[in-house]
């Protein structure tokens, strides 16, 4: 016969194979072609099919003939209806099984194909289908083009319709969501969250009714279903979900456990904070004690695990140890917090007790580690959040920090230098990952505690020896290189911009407390000229105020260290930024109606009111080194002139009643005023011919009376 059954010895088999793929290639009409393709889909499905002969299927039948299949809606007779769409998956699924056919746009451009029959409805006899079209989804999954192309064309709201519906093989669609989610999380939330909502919606019921084992697999399960963005809090189907998981978190770590159940409900436990702080965390007694107790948990995990590191041991631990850091480091926070806090002040202290010595066996770990492991995002994780406790904690542990200040330094320098590949563990992702937080960005999670350390002589000392100066010259420098590579339109605080707010106030410390320093380092001189470009560029954006005013001031201290330097006598740039500055420091306050009387008060200027807070130091700080500046630069009168601040200054104190302007304003003022007056004639003419020797008088400004009376 032209088609023999198949047999059932192996080698018959394959021979009758081979021949069925002669018939398929040879084949005269339909009928002959699709008698041939029953035998080699029995073989398919069988399993009974090598690499070779998969592909000697495809050169003799290409994706023509399975395309046609699929579309064709006239089953032969006797066959169900699906008989021919069933055959053409079979031969798909056979194909994809070769990644470089499973990424072919033909393969692609079935997407909404498979998603179709997954949305059908499941009879026993199209289960096969069904399992087709899940090993053609894992296959494109994995290729290049695959979760993009799955993503765009539907497939995330098809699986996850297929697992809320629970038929055959819906265990597979949840399995094939967390690989989706696990590659492209955002565009998968961005397209898809109600459908993903009701995923977690019934995952999180699933979880809280659960009291077997089930209850700890769905803790490796649901982390891939909580997005960082949108945030669960915004709607009240999320907020149920987060309610569902906080009370089966509750129910778990208030349990004796094992460690194989603890680990998940602690990695489950920072993804929630990784996506939304402590809100998931009801606010009252029951809160405030699971949330003391899962801060407790993780200090307990990071001690056992780095007090006594076994290698072996260590490398399984550190996805949960990374997890135990989010904990902790929210810890920190809730600690800190005074509005509306979760914690009373007992807990608070017990807290940090607690976490000390957790953040002492971090510091033991760090020190044990070897040249060759820096590469380990582990050790990232472990710097990431000793930063988050010296930003805030600055009293404890002093001894054990100053010790390792080397070795932090010699870290960050290397990934900096290096472009290291270092990356975060998913776990230790608290913030977005925007601007400056790229994989070798150590040195932004240090320096809050930097700036702290660099006002204390000993930890500045240290710093200074192992060259962290420098290195945060060269940081600053590619800082300012992304910060202008973005958007100039007003939008939330980044990364790199609080990332050189924070540097200036380091170099802030070192200019007042290391002089010398600043004076003879080179670094510093590269530094101050990018000062000088930076300001003039800043000032005009209003909504990075703060930043400007860090500049300014930097720049104002730090060129009355330098006033020798080439790029501080009368250049362009230099005449610029000090024009910039002094237009910051004069157009801080105004007049306004005083509501307490008929006159004016004087009063911080609108643009500046949102953002006084945080720079009222430096304001004041910046007039103090503007007047050191005066006598220092012969030019610098000229540009206060060019800048109209005397007769802008002189207008503000005419106007407005004396007693609104307190003695530090005033003698800030003066300072200035002074220092201009002595230098210049022609500001001393202008401070004159606006009333000055009257309003001095007025507001007790003895230096400035005496000045001009001199003269």
């Amino acid at each position: 016969p032209r088609f023999p059954a198949m047999a059932s010895d192996c080698g018959d088999r394959h021979a009758t194979l081979k021949r069925c793929l002669g018939v398929l290639r040879d084949a005269r009409n339909d009928s002959e072609q699709f008698a041939a393709l029953l035998l080699v889909t029995k073989a398919v499905r069988a399993g009974e099919v090598d690499a070779k002969t998969r592909r000697q299927i495809f050169d003799a039948i290409g994706f023509t003939f399975p395309t046609r299949l699929l579309i064709s809606r006239q089953p032969p007779a006797d066959c169900p209806p699906h008989t021919f769409r069933a055959l053409g998956l079979t031969l798909l699924a056979c194909f994809c099984t070769d990644p470089e056919l499973a990424g072919h746009s033909q393969i692609l451009n079935k997407i909404p194909t498979f998603n179709d029959i997954l949305l059908s409805p499941c009879d026993p006899d199209s289960t096969s289908m069904v399992d087709d079209v899940y090993q053609c989804l894992s296959a494109v999954l994995a290729t290049a083009r695959g979760p993009r192309e799955l993503v765009t064309k539907g497939t995330v709201s098809a699986l996850c319709q297929a697992y809320l519906n629970g038929g055959h093989g819906s265990d597979r669609a949840l399995t094939l969501l967390v690989g989706l989610l696990a590659i492209a999380e955002a565009k998968c939330w961005q397209r898809d969250a109600p459908q993903l909502l009701a995923v977690l919606s019934k995952l999180s019921g699933d979880f809280l009714k659960a009291e077997d084992m089930t209850k700890f697999e769905l803790c490796d399960v649901l982390p891939h279903f909580i997005p960082l963005s949108p945030p669960l809090t915004e709607n009240s189907q999320g907020s149920k979900c987060l309610c569902r998981l906080y009370k089966g978190l509750a129910d778990i770590l208030g349990s004796k456990l094992s460690q194989s159940q603890r680990d998940p409900a602690l990695k489950l436990s920072a993804s929630l904070v990784q996506a939304c702080g402590a809100e998931w965390i009801p606010a009252g007694s029951a809160g405030s004690k699971f949330l003391a107790l899962l801060v407790n948990l993780a200090c307990v995990e990071v001690r056992l695990t780095l007090e006594e590191p076994d290698p072996v041991q260590l490398e399984g631990k550190k996805e949960v140890v990374t997890a135990c850091y989010v904990l902790m480091e929210m810890g920190i926070q809730e600690c800190l917090r005074e509005e509306n806090p979760l914690l009373e002040n007992v807990q608070k202290m017990q807290l940090m007790r607690i976490m000390e010595e957790a953040f002492g066996a971090v510091i033991f770990y760090l020190r044990q580690v070897k040249q060759e492991e820096l590469q380990d995002p582990f050790i990232f994780a472990s710097v990431r959040v000793l930063g988050a406790w010296m930003a805030e904690e600055t009293s404890s542990l002093k001894q054990e920090i100053c010790e390792l200040l080397p070795f932090l330094v010699d870290y960050t320098r290397k990934l900096f230098k290096e472009g290291s590949p270092a990356v975060n563990l998913p776990q230790a992702e608290l913030v977005s990952t925007e601007g400056s937080a790229l994989p070798q960005d150590a040195l932004r999670f240090l320096l809050p505690g930097f700036c702290h350390l660099t006002a204390e002589d000993r930890p500045r000392d240290i710093l200074i020896s192992v060259g962290a100066p420098a290195l945060l010259c060269e940081y600053f420098l590619q800082q300012w290189q992304v910060l202008t590579s973005e958007s100039s339109a007003p939008a939330p605080l980044t990364s790199t911009e609080m990332s050189l707010q924070t540097m200036c106030g380091v170099f802030l410390n070192l200019v007042v407390t290391a002089p010398d320093l600043v004076r003879r380092d080179k670094t510093f001189s590269s530094l101050m000229d990018v000062l000088l470009k930076s300001l003039p560029l800043l000032l005009p954006q209003t909504h990075r105020l703060v930043l400007a005013a860090n500049v300014a001031t930097l720049g104002l201290m730090m060129a009355r260290i330098l006033a020798g330097s080439a790029a501080l006598q009368g250049t362009q740039s230099a005449e610029e930024f000090f024009g910039a500055a002094i237009r910051f420091l004069c157009q801080a306050h105004t007049a306004q109606a005083d509501p307490g009387s008929e006159g004016l008060a004087v009063a911080v200027s609108p643009a500046y009111v949102s953002a006084w807070e945080d720079i009222r130091e430096l304001w004041f700080l910046g007039m103090q080194a503007l007047a050191g500046c005066i006598p220092l630069f012969p030019w610098l009168p000229r540009a206060a002139l060019q800048a109209r601040c005397l007769e802008g200054l002189s207008r503000l104190l005419s106007r407005v009643a004396p007693a609104s302007v307190d003695f530090e304003l005033i003698a800030a003022f003066q300072a200035v005023l002074v220092e201009l007056a002595r230098a210049s004639e022609q500001c001393r003419g202008v401070i004159v011919s606006h009333h000055g020797t009257e309003w001095a008088n007025l507001y007790g400004m003895a230096a400035l009376e005496q000045c001009l009376a001199e003269q």
